[in-house]
């Protein structure tokens, strides 16, 4: 954006009306001129007004902006450097001052750069500024500062913060030119409306888009009306995806595929349809068509991010790889394909460094991989051959793989493994502990508070699973619940039994556990206090009493192999029955297991039970 010069800019040199009327022709030309694209001859006019009025820091801004243009929006670097330097280094945490050399434009066009470089809190803390003296700004900047800062907070998922922002600019004591009544946005013409526009930019409607945006994503009734463009009927899809009418939002992405786009927008909507797509198709567990959705959608972004040094800084903001590779990667778990998985997560875990939710997904791909190798074990036979010496049967067992890990070996090696599952389930536990600390919205408390309702600053999203929307209290338990379980499952396979009997112990306490995290728990913390010695302790655990009142759709809606509540009753009695064989009752241990007659565990049955024979003196 260029900035106007005034004639408060200008010395008191000029005396007399041409000079100032030649300045102002000067003014008039290179606006028009970089308006009209002839960025170019913008310059040299610019070079004209400083030979008629010498340079000052809104010329040399000017000039910046129009080089960057001509550069075909490039070469951002430049510009932002050259703001700095001519502005002097800006405090993007301090107050807006007539006394400092910036212009607010500026700082606006500092933000709009860090935004579409998707640095976007650094662009919220360099903008807030002028929010804070948003009725101090002229029209046409209070009405670019308004919808910027609502397009911020949506981006972030700061979601009630949005809403409340939006409140205050709909406030008729609210002084900004954005006044915009609620009736307006809701009624069916809403989007089609005629509005004024200012120069080439229609800021009404990009307003409009936002409120109506801002409403959807908080759940609010209000009707989005078409009006034949990409972006309202985009936001028509996804309001139907919130309201779980997932057909209808499949029907509406393909009406915006008709509608379509020219140029460098083809890209970034076939994209966004791709993507949308797949999350619909993941939703309804068509997880092979979501995986191909997703495929395309990152085919259509790589022509976007192949090379950011060579595309323009507004394409630079469409790129989303690293959110459409988090889809893929939840994909490819429930496909049962851990290694693509990870290397799925891995990428968008160099920007999302802190979403303890994408460091549980990372571990999960690894325990998915360990688990197959497992099985691929478990599947070959146990015995291997059986030799009748004189009436006694001897039995020859396949040798076992005792696998001695190294820190040094395995945390390195390339792919997913154990080492870094504990590391990532580390990491998890930490952030989600930190998070929940903090958490200040309960579940249901949706409303925002009196304090919340004084100024929009005090309202808190719990948006710390960024790319994710914020979460609710319900799903930062469930995902406690789960890393629980899965380190406490690590441990025990690394080893570490003291952590997993720490980890199953917090399982037990943790608020509104499910049963089948119930399950995983008592088997966990069995297992551990087994491997420690601790039989008595361990019993308890194993009893298969408290499994009948488990509820069997907690088993039969997850993708696990325990799938129905006989198959969890089998496992708990067959644990027991290892009890009872390493206490020394191995005639109760055998009719423990004549009621273990579940395929999950058929092949331990026979083990074990080839155990007691060897005990009880049937084989040599």
């Amino acid at each position: 954006m260029l900035e106007s010069t005034t004639s408060e800019d200008s010395d008191s040199k000029y005396e007399n009306s041409a000079d100032v009327e030649q300045e102002y022709k000067l003014i008039e030309k290179a606006y028009d001129e970089f308006n009209r694209g002839n960025y170019e001859q913008c310059l040299e006019t610019l070079d004209e007004l400083e030979k008629c009025n010498g340079t000052n820091n809104k010329l040399e801004h000017n000039r910046a902006v129009a080089k960057f243009y001509k550069s075909g929006c490039k070469d951002h670097a430049t510009l932002l450097k050259s703001i700095n330097e001519n502005t002097g280094s800006i405090d993007r945490s301090s107050p807006i001052s007539s006394k400092l050399s910036y212009s607010p434009i500026a700082r606006f066009n500092m933000a709009v750069i860090y935004y579409h470089r998707h640095m976007y809190e650094t662009a919220i803390n360099t903008l807030t500024p002028l929010v804070d003296q948003v009725e101090d700004l002229e029209e046409h900047m209070a009405a670019l500062v308004c919808t910027f800062m609502l397009r911020l907070l949506l981006v972030t998922n700061q979601l009630r913060k949005a809403a409340a922002f939006l409140e205050m600019l709909q406030s008729p004591e609210h002084k900004s030119s954005l006044y915009l009544n609620r009736d307006t946005l809701i009624g069916e013409e809403a989007s089609a409306c005629e509005t004024a526009t200012t120069n080439h930019e229609n800021f009404q409607r990009a307003y409009k888009f936002l409120a109506i945006q801002t409403c959807v994503m908080n759940r609010k009734p209000i009707v989005v009306a078409e009006d034949g463009s990409a972006e309202f009927s985009s936001l028509k899809a996804h309001q139907y995806y919130i309201m779980k009418d997932f057909q209808m939002a499949a029907k509406q992405l393909k009406k915006v595929n008709e509608i379509g786009a020219t140029g460098d927008l083809s890209d970034m909507l076939n994209t966004c349809i791709a993507n949308n797509m797949g999350v619909i198709h993941l939703r309804v567990r068509h997880y092979a068509i979501a995986a191909k959705f997703f495929q395309d959608a990152i085919t259509f972004d790589k022509r976007i991010a192949g090379n950011m040094r060579n595309v323009s800084l507004y394409q630079m903001s469409t790129a989303r790889t690293c959110e459409i590779l988090y889809n893929l990667g939840i994909a490819m778990l429930h496909l049962r394909r851990p290694k693509e998985a990870y290397n799925c997560f891995f990428v968008p875990l160099k920007s999302y460094h802190s979403n303890p939710r994408l460091w549980f997904r990372i571990s999960e791909a690894c325990i998915m991989d360990h688990e197959m190798k497992m099985l691929e074990e478990d599947s070959k036979p146990m015995i291997t051959s059986v030799v009748d010496t004189g009436g006694r049967k001897t039995v020859f067992l396949k040798p076992t793989n005792n696998v001695v890990y190294s820190l040094d070996k395995d945390a390195l090696e390339s792919g997913p493994n154990l080492h870094f599952a504990i590391l990532a389930l580390r990491n998890a536990l930490t952030l989600t502990t930190y998070y929940k600390n903090a958490f200040e919205m309960t579940e249901d408390d949706e409303l925002p508070t009196e304090r919340e309702k004084e100024n929009w600053r005090n309202v808190k999203d719990n948006n710390f699973c960024n790319p994710s929307r914020p979460i609710s209290k319900n799903s930062l338990n469930n995902m406690l619940c789960a890393i629980y379980a899965a380190y406490s499952y690590v441990s025990l396979r690394l080893g570490d039994y003291v952590s997993a009997l720490k980890m199953a112990q917090e399982l037990l306490k943790a608020e509104k556990l499910s049963d089948a995290h119930r399950l995983l728990a008592h088997m966990y913390a069995g297992e551990a206090l087994l491997m420690l010695d601790k039989l008595e302790d361990a019993r308890p655990h194993f009893e298969p009493t408290f499994v009948t009142n488990l509820n069997a759709f907690d088993f039969e809606t997850k993708d696990w192999r325990v799938k129905s509540l006989d198959a969890a009753q089998n496992v708990v009695r067959y644990n027991l029955a290892v009890v009872m064989a390493l206490q020394g009752d191995l005639e109760l241990c055998r009719n423990i297991l004549s009621s273990c007659t579940h395929p999950i565990v058929a092949a331990k049955v026979l083990s074990l039970k080839t155990y007691l024979d060897i005990r009880m003196g049937k084989c040599a």
